[in-house]
C-alpha cells in the first residue's frame, strides 16, 4: 500500500475564465449536434445514430455545466467580499484601539 502514497503534495487549482470555457464547450457540443444532424439518415443506416445524439448529451450536460460554474463563481465573489469586508472592518477596529485614522494623527502634529 506503500507505493500508492502520494509523496508530495497537490499542486493548486488552476483558475481561469472557467465559466467562458464551459460556454465555449458547450456551444461546440451543439454546433457538432446542428452539424451531424442533415446526416441522421446515414447514421441510421449504419448503426451509428448515437453518434448524432451525443454531441446533444454533451450540449445539455454543458448547460447544467454552466449553471453551476455561474454559481460557484458568485460563491467566489461573495467570500471574497465578506473577507475583505472582515478585514477592513479588523484594521478599522486596531486603528481605532491605537488612537485614530490618519487624520487623527495628522490633527495631533500639526
Amino acid at each position: 500500500m506503500e507505493k500508492w502514497t502520494p509523496k508530495h503534495e497537490a499542486p493548486e487549482p488552476l483558475e481561469g475564465p472557467v465559466v467562458a470555457t464551459v460556454v465555449g464547450g458547450t456551444i461546440l457540443w451543439f454546433v457538432l449536434f446542428l452539424a451531424q444532424l442533415p446526416f441522421y439518415g446515414w447514421f441510421a443506416d449504419r448503426g451509428h445514430t448515437w453518434w448524432v445524439w451525443t454531441p446533444l448529451a454533451g450540449a445539455g450536460l454543458g448547460l447544467i455545466g454552466i449553471w453551476y460554474v455561474r454559481g460557484r463563481e458568485a460563491a467566489l465573489k461573495r467570500h471574497a467580499a465578506r473577507v475583505e469586508a472582515k478585514d477592513a472592518a479588523g484594521a478599522a477596529a486596531t486603528d481605532s484601539a491605537l488612537g485614530g485614522g490618519r487624520a487623527d494623527r495628522a490633527d495631533r502634529t500639526a
